[in-house]
């Protein structure tokens, strides 16, 4: 892919005069109604004006021959194989470039095939209800006389680009590259709400982070892949139209044009420094989250340890209690069983002893506790 694009080739020249207007290359047999999902509108322009909105892709073909010096503005989205190679047939596109717009899944690019320039655009636009940010792929085919728009996914919205450009005929009548720069500039004006979302976003989770949500990781990670397809989008942007405005004074750029390329040039390096920011934030929140995260499970294990240590501690002052005791229920028992042949319970200091016994054994065993500290 080579970073400039003449454009001189394909740029509008004015037609000899002609006793008959010249005929176009007949197209493969396909009449594609209008109705039909993938066609989404086909308009012939002469000097910045419609002039015809065909219901069919073949009357298209027949009009366009029909004005030597009009435009033909297609837009399809995700058209069947037969339609495509029915526009290639009749416009003379090259078959790679043919091939890429059907299968999509496209890296941003610019191509040249002759005298026709194949532009591949990653648009997006913020779901606020899911949270999430929705890419769109689309694939411009721009030739001497016609702009072709094969859309795959719901953004952009070019229907707004077409009557933002009706609305304005001179810069319309300045032919397909106008049309080129106005869808250019619809997709990178359809990053600002993406931009503004995902701060949002971004903002939400590091007040989650901070107040210790548990679900926030998978929140940080998902964005995180998001941030990566954008980047994806918005990065070979700079590079493609760096390259044409490079071109301005070599291939003749309407001075309108070079305005409006250089205004865009300006959005889409804004945006892509924007989320160069963002995949940094969410790295940089990532680590502290899981610093944070650490520090809470440090502090929930040291509280189990205290916790264990204090149990332990009862643990062994209900024992210590419990064999100070025993000994002297342990007297009291043998003496209790009252049987005949117990040569201490007829002995004078029989009582006497047994009490002294019991407290001994009491005051030795809670010396021994107390000295190893279980009292």
């Amino acid at each position: 892919m080579s970073e400039r694009r003449p454009r001189a080739a394909w740029r509008r020249q004015p037609e000899p005069p002609a006793a008959t207007p010249p005929v176009r290359p007949a197209a493969k047999a396909l009449a594609a109604p209008a109705d039909r999902p993938s066609v989404v509108q086909a308009s012939l322009y002469r000097d910045g004006r419609r002039v015809a909105s065909p219901d069919s892709l073949a009357e298209t073909f027949r009009q366009l021959r029909q004005y030597p010096d009009g435009m033909a503005w297609i837009g399809l989205h995700r058209p069947t194989e037969s339609e495509l190679h029915s526009l290639a047939g009749e416009f003379d596109l090259h078959e790679l470039a043919v091939e890429d717009a059907l299968e999509a899944h496209q890296r941003p690019k610019l191509e040249r095939y002759g005298d026709t320039l194949f532009v591949v655009l990653r648009a997006a636009r913020y779901l606020d209800a899911q949270e999430e940010v929705d890419f769109g792929e689309l694939h411009v085919f721009v030739g001497r006389d016609f702009v072709i728009t094969v859309r795959h996914g719901a953004a952009p919205d070019l229907s707004a680009v077409r009557h933002r450009m009706e609305e304005n005929p001179d810069l319309l009548a300045l032919g397909p590259e106008a049309v080129l720069y106005a869808i250019l500039d619809a997709v990178v004006d359809g990053y600002a709400p993406v931009v503004e979302g995902v701060q949002n976003d971004i903002d939400e989770i590091e007040t989650e982070v901070f107040g210790g949500d548990p679900s926030v990781s998978r929140r940080i990670y998902e964005l995180s892949r998001e941030m990566v397809e954008f980047q994806r989008a918005t990065r070979p942007l700079v590079a493609m139209l760096h390259g044409l405005m490079a071109g301005f004074a070599k291939y003749g750029t309407d001075e309108e044009l070079q305005r409006y390329l250089r205004d865009v040039a300006d959005h889409v390096t804004h945006t892509s420094e924007r989320v160069d920011g963002f995949r940094q934030a969410l790295t940089e929140i990532l680590t502290v989250n899981a610093t944070l995260v650490t520090q809470q499970q440090n502090a929930e294990m040291r509280a189990l340890a205290e916790a264990g240590f204090e149990q332990n501690e009862e643990i062994k002052k209900i024992s210590s209690w419990a064999a100070i005791l025993f000994a002297p229920t342990l007297v009291g028992t043998i003496y209790g069983m009252n049987f005949d042949h117990m040569p201490e319970l007829h002995w004078v200091y029989g009582y006497p002893f047994a009490i002294l016994l019991m407290a001994v054994v009491c005051s030795s065993l809670y010396v021994i506790f107390k000295r190893r500290d279980w009292l």
